[in-house]
């Protein structure tokens, strides 16, 4: 295909062969070759919420205020659903993202705001306190907002360390971060210990739901043994949890929250100084797509609690699934005891970054830790029907670099 814009417009029929050839070398995730990325409950849900993304494909969720009422009733609906979920009902605010990672900076932006107002200085920029599980995108706010991050390794728990984050904290400590779970390990942070350092300093606690917010009341609902970690924490004050994760909407869809009004606030950007006369958000980006916001209140709606509660149940046990599977391969264990969909391993004996490369070769994607050296999964359901499978060539590719000769080994970048 040519490099550059074609003279002529190519046909339905070209575009879409071309499209189909493209995605040939693309992995085959609807048969769970992926580790993360994707997230599917039922194949029936998938239809409604594809359908209702495509009925708002052309709307902008930024205009949903003044064009689109519609969108407007379904971020709020959302909205309330997280709160609710989240026990954030009453005083507790919340809006509607493109992505965990928008989530984040807003969290990140509005405490900075809030610190300089409590502070009464408009130039504060401050720090972070989080453990090294926090996510990237802490430091990627930091970064744009010109704040000082301090990460600490975690507790032998593989959670974060309260002793370590309260020893951090100075004068210019205005935020600290707590994981629900943490992506490394899928352990939740112990937010209650958090909590307590936050109260007592006068700092913003935000707890990163982004993975296991739509999954954590259920699977808490289902007897799981889960630390408080929501609303119901006092000392908590923002959340951000991705709908799109295991809320199973399509993507984009995120949600960030606030314990009340008063936090909320300190997130909206509002401009009025130029000709066209006010602007004003309360994301960090401008255009959305209304699609989006259609496809997650689709999905919640079409699952409700009894959906939510039927899905969970069955990933929960594929989870226990994969985790006897992988600690029966001799050498290997699972990391801490993960108490979501994410399943961390490692080994004393074999080169799981290698044995990685190997399954590779068998048309898996391998997902690495590099601390400590091992291999990392994000279950839903379409690893189902993969698990047999891959816990078989697991088997194979471990005994095969447990088999090779010293000095065989190549280079493997970790990359998420």
């Amino acid at each position: 295909m040519a490099m550059k814009l074609p003279e002529t417009g190519l046909s339905h029929d070209a575009i879409i062969s071309h499209l189909t050839d493209l995605k040939k070398d693309d992995i085959s995730w609807e048969e769970g070759r992926t580790p993360m990325f994707i997230f599917k409950a039922e194949p029936e849900l998938s239809k409604v919420t594809q359908e209702a993304f495509n009925l708002y494909f052309n709307e902008n969720a930024l205009a949903a205020h003044r064009a689109y009422k519609s969108i407007r009733k379904m971020e709020d609906d959302v909205i309330a659903i997280g709160l609710d979920l989240f026990h954030g009902t009453g005083a507790g605010r919340g809006f509607f993202t493109t992505g965990g990672t928008e989530s984040i900076m807003c969290a990140v932006k509005a405490a900075k705001t809030w610190a300089r107002e409590e502070r009464g200085d408009p130039k504060f920029h401050g720090n972070v306190i989080a453990a090294e599980t926090a996510h990237p995108a802490f430091r990627k706010s930091c970064d744009l907002m010109d704040i000082e991050i301090r990460k600490f390794p975690v507790g032998e728990d593989y959670r974060a360390d309260p002793a370590a984050l309260e020893a951090a904290i100075d004068e210019d400590t205005f935020m600290i971060i707590g994981s629900a779970p943490c992506f490394p390990y899928g352990v939740v942070d112990p937010i209650e210990e958090l909590s307590d350092i936050a109260v007592r300093h006068g700092l913003w606690l935000h707890v990163d739901a982004c993975v296991g917010g739509y999954m954590l009341p259920f699977a808490e609902e289902l007897g799981q043994k889960i630390p408080a970690w929501d609303f119901r924490v006092p000392g908590v004050t923002s959340i951000s949890a991705d709908v799109h994760k295991f809320g199973y909407a399509p993507k984009p869809a995120s949600t960030v929250f606030f314990r009340s009004q008063e936090f909320a606030k300190h997130l909206v950007f509002h401009y009025n100084e130029w000709p066209n006369g006010l602007y004003a958000t309360a994301t960090i980006v401008g255009t959305r797509p209304g699609g989006g916001v259609a496809g997650a209140w689709a999905t919640l709606h079409s699952l409700g609690h009894d959906g939510y509660l039927r899905v969970t149940r069955r990933l929960l046990a594929l989870i226990d699934r994969y985790k006897k599977g992988i600690e029966a391969i001799p050498g290997l264990r699972v990391i801490a005891d993960p108490q979501l969909a994410i399943i961390a391993f490692t080994s004393d004996e074999v080169d799981l970054l290698q044995a990685g490369n190997r399954m590779a070769q068998r048309g898996w994607l391998p997902s690495f830790l590099q601390k400590p050296r091992g291999m990392h999964l994000m279950l839903s359901l379409i690893h189902e029907k993969a698990c047999d499978q891959w816990l078989a060539d697991l088997r194979w590719a471990v005994d095969e670099q447990r088999a090779a000769e010293p000095g065989t080994e190549s280079k493997v970048d970790v990359v998420y």
